[in-house]
């Protein structure tokens, strides 16, 4: 008896024709595109104000820590409970409002005087040669010396009222202002003036349309500045034999060990000095609208 194979059915795979190695891959067939899956998933973002308000509030807790289990005295340093509720009782006397309206006015009459002085004397430099063999020399003399050495001088001059407060403010405000104007001015693009030239102004045209415009970022640069320097000028024009204002309150705690009282009044120059910062940077956005900046990544 003999045994014949059978044909292999076509409906079922041939597996004679099976291998184990891998077929080369036919060049002409058309390749199978399979979209690329991102390995990482995208970065929720936290908002930028809960983002800047992080730091203080983690350093208010422990600063809160450091106080309630002891490491911190109230003689040496008050817990913001504490502290909270002085600055509570002090704004429902009055008495801190009324010494915040008083520094505030020095502040403003300060900062006045020495953005006119310290703005005009930049101009008169930067924009004629004869004014800068004249003024420059004299302003860079006088910047070197610190303003608070000259507070004796003013007592003698301006005797112990308001004058001589204001007189440091602006003294403290008049240089970094002076300088930033100066460099502003200085620092404007020739190539933007050759061609404010190519097209006809004339020379006031290209300090009105050219040169102040270009000076305009340094110059806000520089108004910043001054407003920091004019708080750090009123903390010591505020000890000349004050009778009102934070610095007189300052005084008043000193001299009956209060602490708490000379956080509070620490903190309200900071925020007043903030607030001003806030103003005078929303400022810049509103007057450099059409100068690219770079916010970061």
């Amino acid at each position: 008896m003999s045994i014949s194979h059978a044909p292999p059915d076509s409906s079922g795979p041939d597996i004679s024709r099976i291998s184990t190695s891998k077929a080369a891959p036919d060049e002409h067939a058309p390749l199978d595109l399979v979209p690329l899956v991102p390995t990482s998933s995208r970065r929720t973002r936290v908002p930028r104000w809960l983002r800047r308000t992080t730091g203080p509030l983690v350093l208010l807790a422990l600063w809160q820590l450091l106080s309630s289990t002891g490491v911190l005295t109230s003689d040496v340093l008050a817990s913001p409970g504490r502290i909270a509720h002085v600055g509570w009782d002090l704004i429902d006397s009055g008495s801190l409002t009324s010494a915040m309206a008083t520094s505030l006015q020095r502040v403003a009459i300060g900062l006045l005087l020495g953005t006119v002085i310290g703005t005009g004397l930049a101009l008169v430099s930067g924009l004629f040669r004869i004014g800068e063999d004249l003024v420059d020399a004299p302003v860079q003399m006088l910047r070197t010396v610190p303003f608070v050495g000259l507070i004796p001088l003013f007592i003698i001059w301006f005797g112990i009222g308001e004058a001589p407060k204001v007189a440091i403010i602006t003294l403290g405000v008049t240089f970094p202002l002076y300088l930033n104007v100066y460099a502003g001015i200085r620092g404007v693009d020739s190539q933007l003036i050759e061609a404010g030239e190519s097209m006809g102004l004339s020379r006031w045209g290209l300090v009105r349309h050219v040169v102040l415009p270009g000076a305009l970022p340094n110059a806000m640069t520089g108004l910043r500045y001054s407003l920091g320097i004019a708080w750090l000028a009123l903390v010591f024009a505020e000890q000349i034999n004050a009778d009102a204002g934070i610095g007189f309150l300052m005084v008043q705690a000193r001299d009956f060990l209060q602490t708490d009282v000379i956080v509070v009044c620490l903190i309200v120059y900071a925020f007043l000095g903030l607030l001003a910062d806030f103003v005078v940077r929303t400022l810049e956005r509103l007057l450099l609208q059409w100068r690219p900046t770079f916010t970061g990544r």
